[in-house]
């Protein structure tokens, strides 16, 4: 079998495209989910939940279609990053009086998991409209947060799985391969974070890391049945010196080389991000390198 490429760890093969292309004939005129779905089934691409892999397999089939492997149906709605699209059509109206002072000013803060509760799409649309980045719907598992101070909506933030590869991070844990194949759905990846622009709190990003460190191993457990050992984030060089992270004792891990994620030139494509990481445990590497 000739190997085409490997993504998320599963090596895609000659055979494999031709199972694809079989699959698209024949549930074409179902869309694209059904057909993910029928691949994931028929690859038992799970993840360590047991939930089909399936919006990992529509990136795969994306991938496949861009470099011509195979040709997708046309989408039955036009959904693309459906998650953006809906955040855009509507906007949830906050109190954006300043807020000013000191955290223990502000105390308590509360941090709440929202992940599929009501409040999910304020974290959603304030995410949208303020965070620089926008909004993007996070592949794979994921919680999110909102911050209070009494009635007032401090911060968002997200987390999702977390990477596949990255040798500074790797290096740093000091697992194999085969460790990181079987205990990498222990790490998180802070996605996005965001501080509402008319907050103006000292070390008030800092304070919030922390909260989050503390909670989000059970919080991971009571979603998805496992904890979480390791947290990391990318933080962008040209617009961030990742001062919250540093001040919250993240740890400072290496560089990107800005050639983003499919890129196989040498060339620097997107700006370099510094990547962070924080253990959730003291005895993290035990738990990743042999549990």
């Amino acid at each position: 079998m000739t190997a085409i490429m490997t993504y998320r760890n599963r090596t895609i093969t000659q055979d494999d495209i031709a199972f694809i292309k079989k699959v698209i004939a024949e549930y074409s005129a179902e869309g694209r989910t059904a057909i993910s779905r029928r691949i994931c089934h028929a690859w038992d691409w799970r993840q360590a939940n047991g939930l089909l892999k399936d919006m990992v397999c529509r990136s795969l089939l994306l991938i496949l279609e861009r470099q011509h492997y195979i040709v997708l149906p046309p989408r039955i709605k036009d959904n693309n990053n459906v998650g953006r699209r809906a955040c855009a059509q509507y906007t949830i109206e906050t109190n954006q009086e300043p807020i000013t002072g000191q955290v223990k000013d502000l105390m308590p803060i509360k941090l709440r998991q929202v992940r599929r509760t009501p409040e999910e799409r304020l974290c959603n649309s304030l995410i949208q409209h303020h965070h620089y980045l926008g909004y993007a719907r996070p592949v794979g598992e994921h919680l999110k947060y909102l911050a209070f101070a009494g009635d007032r909506v401090l911060a968002c933030l997200i987390f999702s799985s977390a990477p596949y590869a990255m040798t500074c991070r790797d290096t740093y844990i000091g697992w194999t391969p085969e460790a990181r194949e079987r205990n990498r759905h222990l790490l998180a990846y802070n996605t996005r974070f965001l501080i509402l622009p008319w907050v103006k709190v000292p070390h008030l990003a800092s304070h919030l890391l922390g909260l989050a460190a503390r909670s989000l191993s059970s919080d991971w457990q009571q979603l998805y049945n496992h904890p979480i050992f390791w947290i990391e984030t990318f933080i962008d060089t040209e617009r961030f010196a990742g001062t919250c992270y540093r001040a919250a004792n993240w740890i400072k891990l290496g560089l990107t080389h800005g050639r983003g994620k499919y890129n196989k030139t040498q060339q620097q494509l997107t700006s370099i991000k510094a990547m962070y990481g924080y253990p959730l445990s003291r005895d993290f590497r035990k738990r990743l390198c042999h549990g």
